[in-house]
């Protein structure tokens, strides 16, 4: 717990000290933003600041720190070290920094930005990848929900059709109606719930290991028989909303065009990142006490578990939840492993008809035009719904290359900052070396990892070359644009 204390006091702190330097970097200052430029009464509308902060913070939040953090304490207590670090340095200033840019370039979606910064090229690419990836967002959120609503009466293909019709409804509709009004409820049961298990844990004291009792064991996860990979890149990869995430790159321009001042930057895209950090943060102290506590309750509810993470985190969710909190808990519970995967599926397939309206430029006013957009979308979402479905482990093998490809889009995303913070001859290093780090995490994990080309040890050292690359890549890069200005 002492490990727990320290690290929730860095997330503070950093909000505070590090996330004041970063605005300064981005000087915001009183511009007229998209949300009043550009409004539609559909995408681009002025929301009251706290209510754009619970919406940020559910759409890059829901069941992610919980989840990824669940999987990450499997790697003992070091996964702090990665919550911590990886949300100050790396995961709020991404998020803070791309809603920013957005909003300095009327509202724009991920791939635009990128395009602008990296190229027509990566721009295509990068469009085809970002709406792969929110698809898949939108997908793997349908069934488990439906799979827990399944135990309380219903048939579960009934509540996939169920949550898929909310999808279109949400897609579709103004963004004042229902995630307006629906997300600050849900964003504050998940507050809530992370509250009250932070509350218990200071009040009991469990025994969980500490950081400097572990830290020696760097190689591989501290319990053998629960973890087979090795931390790194492992860790990197399955932690990554409590962290940093590429997926929220795609969710901050929605809010963007939600913001009524430039200076509301900081406290919503940076403070809601940190937010998100100590919900993880919590998580990971919770299943450290389940996974390792003195006793270990769920070592062997896990131990039992045939479908892998599907079953193991809403297990370890609603077991921590019931035993600590009681009735609350068991409700708060359900909004945490149902709505919350909900909402991140809507405001992604939102995102992908946003990206794929800006690439058409189709005005998204008129609702045919947002059905041409909606429909295909959909059909693909429910393609891969049904191959998923069909093949026994077909979630998990859409998580691990979704957690992957989120990963990787975070990579383009702290280049294209990078890029504009050098044009703008601000201090870059601030995002270069989140984005070399990141560069070397995701390469690696092409390399290593089983379900990429799994070459072994020797992906170690194809990780280090293709981080060679991109320094060089880089420093060419900058000696021809310090030329050329």
């Amino acid at each position: 717990m002492i490990s727990f204390t320290i690290s929730l006091v860095a997330l503070v702190l950093g909000y505070l000290l590090y996330g004041r330097f970063i605005e300064r970097i981005i000087a915001p200052d009183n511009r007229v933003t998209p949300a009043v430029a550009k409004a539609d009464g559909l995408d681009f509308i002025v929301l009251p600041n706290w209510k754009v902060f619970m919406i940020q913070f559910l759409n890059i939040a829901g069941t992610g720190p919980i989840f990824g953090a669940i999987m990450g304490a499997k790697f003992g207590p070091v996964a702090y070290l990665w919550i911590v670090f990886g949300c100050i340095f790396a995961g709020a200033t991404h998020d803070y920094l791309s809603g920013m840019l957005s909003m300095r370039n009327d509202g724009a979606g991920l791939p635009e930005l990128i395009g602008k910064y990296l190229g027509k090229t990566t721009k295509s690419v990068m469009l085809v990848f970002t709406v792969l990836l929110l698809i898949m967002v939108g997908t793997v959120f349908v069934y488990s929900p439906a799979v827990i609503l399944h135990t309380m009466g219903g048939d579960t293909m009934m509540w996939v059709a169920i949550i898929f019709f909310y999808y279109i409804i949400a897609t579709m509709l103004p963004i004042d109606k229902i995630i307006g009004k629906v997300y600050p409820l849900f964003a504050f049961s998940l507050l809530f719930m992370a509250g009250a298990l932070m509350v218990w844990l200071f009040l009991h004291w469990p025994t969980v290991p500490e950081l400097w009792n572990t830290f020696y064991n760097l190689g591989a996860a501290t319990h053998p028989d629960t973890w087979k990979d090795n931390i790194f890149p492992a860790l990197f990869i399955t932690v990554a909303c409590g962290a940093i995430s590429g997926f929220h790159a795609t969710q901050s321009p929605l809010m963007a065009r939600c913001v009524k001042s430039e200076h509301m930057g900081r406290p919503i895209f940076y403070g809601a990142m940190i937010t998100e950090g100590i919900v993880a943060l919590i998580w990971a102290t919770v299943s450290s006490w389940f996974f390792y506590g003195n006793p270990a309750p769920g070592y062997e509810l896990i131990e039992q578990a045939t479908a892998g993470f599907q079953t193991s985190a809403p297990a370890v969710v609603n077991l921590v939840c019931n035993d600590w909190l009681g009735v609350a808990g068991a409700i708060l519970a359900m909004l945490g492993v149902v709505a919350a995967p909900i909402t991140s599926g809507d405001t992604a397939l939102r995102s992908a008809r946003l990206i794929v309206a800006e690439w058409l430029k189709l005005d998204q006013r008129p609702i045919p035009k947002r059905l041409m957009i909606c429909v295909p979308l959909f059909a693909c979402s429910i393609a891969m719904l049904v191959w998923q479905i069909e093949n026994p482990d077909g979630f998990n093998t859409i998580w691990q290359y979704f957690g992957w490809s989120n990963q990787a889009l975070s990579v383009f995303t702290l280049w294209t900052i990078t890029v504009y913070l050098v044009r703008e001859k601000k201090p870059y290093v601030v995002t270069l070396i989140p984005a070399l780090f990141m560069t070397f995490v995701c390469s690696t994990y092409i390399f290593v990892s089983k379900q990429m080309l799994g070459i072994g040890e020797a992906g170690y050292f194809c990780g280090v070359v293709c981080l060679i690359i991109a320094c060089v890549w880089f420093i060419v890069w900058l000696r021809k644009e310090r030329n050329n200005h």
